[in-house]
């Protein structure tokens, strides 16, 4: 009631200002384009014809990774069609969204059919302003990136559930979730898997000037840690002052059988979610007692947690599956809601067969980032930008500018953080220490410029899932609504993170551990 009360409040509403036009042109355009599933075929297409054009055309860039001049790589010839058809199956099934989205719903899946979730949510809002959702929300968005993608498919849904039960446009829930998750890649609390792998790269191509040169993995755990102050803050202004009215005319036709009915929490549910909670503590001080000795099978070789060869890094989608199934159960056997083994494998049923779009999206999208990653194209692209940006020889503070535009540039074509920075790091990392600046101010600027275009990119993997979250509340959402309302979020990001690192650096606080911003 207090949601449609809301929505109906809500249908005057003033003359669209130039911002509203604006983004309801890039709505209307965008929605314009092929469906997702159709436009990867497409993107697929086009790499082939452009990789059997380039490939005769001899290229003076050098490939980092070979130290030899690129060449494209024909994907239309028959021993590259042959091996496309041959691979086809291992292509999808080993697409890295895909296992993670479905192994983690499976536990989301039990615990949403169990009522745990419900009664999660409802406890949640009992005691949460609804004038503080946002923030809130932003902030678990952040956090998430401590267990790896989990946040795309937990803290996104969760959003437009918690923003609809509240009274709130889904939409918007679900737009703020996604900045913090993913415009927010770079900014955490909390030290993650992302840290030492970036640090490998960096440490690797300043030994290309210094043999003898160290980074440590939390150089930048100070500048990260302030900069989600930052996220949180611009994500809930532009949530709450941009976003939310111009959803006001946006009607929510979806409202799925699943969806949380905000009801009062029964004492049956307290139980249930008493005892939820509790086997969800248990567990995770089951883990901790498993992770503390320096000989944990859970920890990496050299003892550390974080590293991503630590079978806990390894481990983390299939911990959320655990940490939410087990609750889920519990709280079902003890609420009542479930009565045998049956209703639990209902519960995964249900999740898996919303997932049906989606699958037929991330075929299509495993095949095309495949292709384009074996053309060596978006190579091509990066080290030519790379190329450029170094032979305008500019000023320390303004080529950190130019290095933050080009890998937000880059991050259109390639998806992968560290894909990204294991191509351009060779190069911007000996490149800014010849001009005196540190590899971990380097890496800073790349991760902030890398995290502000990630929510904008239909070619990022996760980009097709966050639609299909959205059309469960409004079913003609299409790629351009979702541009639309991520562009916001994206142009502030990257203004404000760009003017902070800069403000940071002038101000001299420490970007992280063992982490000058000059070289040497």
């Amino acid at each position: 009631m207090a949601a449609e009360k809301d929505r109906s409040k809500s249908e005057k509403r003033e003359p669209p200002g130039t911002l509203d036009r604006l983004l309801s042109w890039i709505e209307k355009v965008g929605n314009k384009l092929p469906d997702p599933a159709v436009l990867f075929l497409i993107l697929l297409l086009i790499t082939w014809g452009l990789s059997a054009l380039l490939a005769p055309v001899a290229f003076s860039a050098i490939d980092p990774r070979t130290e030899e001049p690129i060449r494209i790589q024909n994907q239309l010839t028959g021993s590259s069609l042959a091996s496309f058809l041959a691979g086809m199956v291992t292509t999808f099934t080993s697409f890295p969204p895909l296992g993670v989205v479905l192994v983690a719903l499976l536990g989301v899946g039990v615990a949403e059919h169990t009522g745990f979730i419900n009664a999660l949510l409802k406890w949640i809002l009992g005691f949460t302003p609804r004038s503080l959702l946002t923030p809130v929300l932003i902030l678990a968005a952040v956090v998430s990136h401590t267990a790896a993608d989990v946040g795309y498919v937990l803290v996104i849904p969760l959003g437009g559930v918690i923003f609809y039960a509240a009274g709130r446009h889904p939409l918007a829930g679900i737009a703020a979730a996604f900045a913090g998750v993913s415009g927010g890649f770079s900014a955490n609390f909390i030290p993650s898997g992302i840290d030492p792998l970036l640090q490998g790269f960096t440490q690797s191509a300043a030994q290309i000037i210094d043999p003898d040169r160290m980074v440590n993995p939390l150089c930048n755990w100070y500048f990260t840690s302030l900069s989600s102050v930052l996220v949180i803050a611009v994500g809930w202004l532009i949530t709450d002052w941009v976003i939310e009215p111009r959803l006001r005319q946006t009607e929510v036709d979806g409202e799925p059988e699943e969806m949380p009915k905000m009801r009062e929490l029964e004492a049956k549910d307290r139980r249930g979610l008493l005892a939820g909670l509790a086997s969800m503590a248990l567990l995770l001080i089951a883990l901790v007692l498993a992770t503390l000795p320096e000989s944990s099978p859970l920890r990496a070789p050299n003892g550390a947690v974080t590293d991503f060869k630590a079978p806990l890094m390894q481990s983390l989608v299939p911990l959320i599956f655990i940490f939410f199934i087990v609750p889920g159960v519990v709280h079902g056997y003890v609420s009542g809601s479930v009565k045998s083994h049956r209703d639990v494998v209902e519960g995964m049923s249900k999740a898996m067969s919303t997932m049906g779009y989606y699958i037929v999206m991330a075929f299509f999208a495993a095949l095309f980032i495949a292709a384009f990653s074996k053309s060596n194209i978006g190579v091509l692209i990066a080290i030519e930008g790379a190329n450029f940006l170094k032979s305008l020889g500019m000023p320390g503070q303004v080529t950190i500018v130019g290095i933050i535009m080009l890998a937000a540039t880059v991050n259109l074509l390639v998806g992968s953080a560290s894909a990204k920075w294991a191509l351009l790091s060779p190069i911007f990392v000996p490149m800014l220490m010849q001009l005196g600046l540190s590899p971990e101010l380097t890496q800073a600027a790349y991760r902030v410029g890398d995290s502000t275009t990630n929510i904008i990119t239909p070619l990022m993997p996760y980009f097709p899932l966050v639609v299909v979250f959205c059309q469960r509340y409004v079913k003609n959402t299409g790629i351009g609504t979702v541009v639309s309302l991520m562009l916001p979020y994206s142009v502030a990001l990257f203004v404000s993170w760009t003017v902070f690192l800069v403000a940071y650096w002038l101000l001299g606080i420490p970007l992280g551990l063992q982490a000058p911003y000059v070289y040497p």
